[in-house]
């Protein structure tokens, strides 16, 4: 159901004191905007200002709403995540042996990446330097996936059943290919075929994931 709020007097126009105030976006409409923001300009380059054209909402609107830019950053990257952590959560809990695991949280992630481009990005950009926002990303969702699978790596290591490298490392040789997902205008300088689909996204993830894991794991022991 659409949220109607109405906005400041200065939102509306000069000389219209009357005049109806235009409805303000939904919750997921704001949080999908921001993360537009976020994803093409960079946190520090989105302004309040340049929010508050985005989302079609007077200047003080996200300070009004959430207190703080830094706030409203969270909330955007929470809607994105935590939908997709549970489900990356179920799949670390799934009664499946240490291989198949891995190799389901890879798949997922990169079938991830499909479903939000723009949330790829926005990691890209905000692991590449040092930031409260790199701590709230590394507490609350990197570390979460991380711990539970570790145990399942080193086992898997230790037998041998793939190679036996630092997790940071590891960490990298994996999420590298998102790239491949989100960077859309070097893939057709590449050779990918346009126009790109949902359906050719989902099978370029499949063709990574299984690349990436059958690289780590050997093609034989799925």
């Amino acid at each position: 159901m659409t949220v109607e709020e109405p906005l400041t007097r200065a939102a509306r126009g000069p000389g219209r004191p009357g005049a109806s105030a235009r409805p303000v976006p939904t919750e997921a409409e704001i949080l999908r905007r921001g993360m537009e923001a976020f994803a093409e300009l960079g946190y520090d380059r989105t302004s309040a200002r340049e929010l508050a054209r985005r989302l079609g909402v007077s200047h003080n609107f996200i300070n009004d709403r959430y207190g703080s830019k830094a706030n409203f950053w969270r909330a955007v990257v929470d809607s994105m995540l935590e939908t997709d952590q549970r489900e990356r959560q179920r799949l670390l809990e799934a009664d499946v042996d240490d291989a198949e695991r891995v190799r389901a949280v890879i798949g997922h992630f990169y079938q991830a990446a499909v479903e939000a481009p723009l949330l790829g990005r926005l990691l890209a950009d905000e692991f590449a330097r040092e930031s409260e926002r790199l701590d709230y990303l590394y507490e609350k969702y990197v570390a979460p996936t991380l711990e539970p699978l570790v145990p399942a790596l080193e086992r898997l290591m230790a037998a041998r059943r793939m190679p036996a490298v630092p997790l940071d490392v590891l960490f990298f040789a994996v999420i590298s290919p998102v790239a491949g997902l989100v960077q859309l205008p070097l893939a057709h300088r590449l050779g990918r075929a346009q126009p790109v689909t949902r359906e050719s996204q989902e099978r370029t993830a499949r063709e990574l994931a299984d690349l990436i894991v059958d690289g780590l794991l050997g093609r034989d022991r799925r």
